[in-house]
């Protein structure tokens, strides 16, 4: 059975830190590219972060709006991919997801997902 469990999510001040926690099981978790999406109400979700899997020597890509603030990192051996958050803004509040990718354009992409973990950060 495929789990994503997402962590680390709370209330936290402008320009405060969070470390947010995603840990997979019931699949090879090292051959997935790993995500992290947020969805603000009313929008629409949104890629924050993705790393490569191991065959793509954990390369990482960021939104143009966390770029210098946000730090995607896996842990292959512990099956757990991080999210450290850093001079967060009330516009960073959202529910953030995680996500299992794994395929290509051409045949296909496998998706898991967790359930999302509320960021809120407010003064």
């Amino acid at each position: 059975q495929v789990q994503l469990v997402e962590s680390g999510g709370g209330l936290v001040q402008p320009g405060g830190s969070l470390r947010l926690s995603c840990a997979a099981s019931g699949f090879t978790f090292s051959t997935y590219a790993m995500n992290w999406y947020r969805q603000a109400p009313g929008k629409e979700r949104e890629l924050v972060a993705g790393i490569t899997s191991a065959f793509g020597a954990g390369s990482t890509n960021y939104a143009d709006s966390v770029k210098g603030r946000f730090t995607i990192s896996r842990d292959n051996t512990k099956n757990t991919v991080y999210l450290q958050m850093n001079s967060l803004k009330p516009e960073d509040t959202a529910v953030y997801y995680c996500n299992a990718r794994r395929g290509s354009y051409y045949s296909g992409y496998r998706d898991y997902w967790g359930q999302g973990t509320q960021v809120t950060v407010s003064s």
